[in-house]
């Protein structure tokens, strides 16, 4: 890794630089935090008053209908596979992990504003068809695709409009609509296990054919078919992403709601397979359906989510050179930073130098180093186009290239196996054993980690200085290849 110490932009001297003075003890430095503003306190005092009235609203319907007892046992049931799924979802999100609030917001959305706005629409719904005497499956089929993954989609799309800056693309929409997903399956599972398993079981036969149904049910509906709402959802998420990392107006209007409407449309075929196969008798319809509609789209999906999760990984591979060229990283930082096993590398080599305090500096710095490349991506995309958007932007390169350096001084030049050089931004200027010290060019593929020292602390990429490339355009989005 590497270090900014004032001084000049020669060669260094043929003594070994020194290392950097010790951090003082204590906790490595933290990112800058945001001021909360009293608009953005009431925003949140009303988002949080919200959700907390939807629970409210959903334990006391939920109570009433099925009772304590088959409440409790729906509960209980309904959460054993959330750890698994949020996990799922998490691990996807491993280069840049999103901020825990805005995690949590999405899934407390799906689980509770989605669900009580959900209910009220669908049981509105079937009344109305009852009045007119039509089937209720109707409702299943033509209204509950609409109202659920709308109400599932807004939460995120809040995130998009008012945090922009939080999503990376594509991976980011999977994520964020797949947790409010995953919340909204959570709370429905607790009306059918509850309600159609354990009270309906008991109330015909007693206790223990209760306890037979939910078990009956819990293989069914969520051991086999517990992907379906994520399933949905993400189609949102895909298009969420695309309009969260273009420039095109037209495509950010657009993308969102092509996933919306596939979303909807996939939700509703998935409901009339079961309503098909009641109506006629013949189970294969469900069967065909499962085989040969669900099961593609879930392993494509999938397939999906683990390149888009690898092509975004390797953002910093494509953006940060940039950096590399106007002196404020060396090659090893990024292509340490170019896979998980490079940073758990890194993070490693860190501890061995630097103990504790050096892992903790070295995960703010991989945090600051990815936040960094997606701020120049963004603004190679286009996507600040006020003045005040981009004078925000050269604020938070600021920020984050001095959160960079403060992170890089717990674990540079404190590993006595290292070569002690310096890079200028083109070339090292290494000291060998011999006692000569020359220029040698960066290798093809560089050595993780050499840290050597930089020359002196260049300006922001986002001032221009002199000498510097100029800005390039960003690889295309979505990516045509990885």
């Amino acid at each position: 890794m590497a270090d900014t110490p004032p001084g000049s932009p020669l060669p260094p001297s043929p003594a070994a630089p020194p290392a950097p003075a010790a951090p003082p003890e204590g906790e490595a430095p933290r990112m800058p935090l945001r001021r909360l503003g009293w608009r953005r306190f009431l925003a949140l005092a009303g988002v949080v008053l919200l959700i907390a009235a939807c629970a409210v609203f959903m334990v006391f319907t939920l109570g009433q209908s099925l009772g304590a007892q088959a409440l409790l046992i729906g509960v209980v049931a309904a959460i054993l596979p959330v750890p698994v799924l949020v996990a799922c979802f998490l691990w996807l999100d491993r280069y840049e992990p999103e901020p825990l609030k805005y995690l949590i917001f999405c899934f407390a959305w799906g689980a509770f504003v989605s669900t009580a706005a959900s209910l009220t629409v669908n049981d509105f719904a079937a009344n109305r068809f009852a009045d007119w005497g039509l089937p209720s499956a109707l409702t299943g089929v033509l209204v509950a695709p609409f109202i659920e993954e709308l109400t599932k989609a807004l939460g995120p799309i809040l995130l998009l409009v008012f945090r922009r800056r939080e999503w990376s693309g594509i991976t980011d929409g999977l994520v964020y609509c797949g947790l409010a997903a995953v919340g909204f399956a959570m709370v429905e599972n607790i009306l059918y296990l509850g309600g159609l398993g354990y009270a309906s079981g008991a109330d015909r036969y007693g206790p223990a054919t209760g306890i037979q149904q939910v078990i009956a049910i819990f293989i069914l509906r969520i051991l086999l078919f517990g992907f379906a709402h994520p399933l949905f959802t993400s189609m949102t998420g895909v298009g969420l992403g695309i309009a969260s990392r273009t420039a095109d107006r037209r495509i950010r209007v657009l993308a969102p709601i092509g996933g919306l409407l596939l979303a909807m449309m996939l939700h509703g075929t998935w409901n009339l397979l079961p309503t098909l196969t009641q109506a006629t008798g013949e189970a294969m319809i469900m069967l065909y359906g499962f085989l040969g509609l669900m099961v593609p789209v879930f392993f494509g999906t999938v397939g999906l989510a683990l390149w888009l999760r690898a092509w975004e990984g390797r953002l910093t591979e494509r953006v940060l050179p940039d950096y590399v060229r106007a002196g404020w990283l060396s090659p090893p930082e990024v292509a340490a930073l170019s896979s998980l096993g490079r940073r758990h590398a890194a993070r490693s080599w860190a501890r061995r130098v630097a103990g504790d305090a050096g892992v903790r500096a070295m995960r703010g710095y991989q945090s600051a180093a990815t936040r960094l490349a997606l701020l120049r991506d963004g603004a190679l995309r286009g996507l600040d186009r006020k003045p005040a958007d981009q004078e925000r932007t050269a604020r938070e390169e600021r920020e984050l290239l001095d959160a960079i350096t403060a992170y890089r001084s717990f674990f540079v030049g404190r590993d006595p196996q290292a070569p002690a050089g310096v890079w200028d931004g083109s070339r090292y200027h290494l000291r060998f054993p011999d006692g000569t010290q020359r220029p040698v060019d960066a290798p093809d593929e560089p050595v993780v980690p050499i840290p050597v020292v930089l020359a002196p602390a260049p300006v922001p990429v986002g001032y221009a200085p002199p000498g510097w490339p100029g800005p390039r355009s960003a690889p295309p989005w979505p990516p045509t290849h990885p």
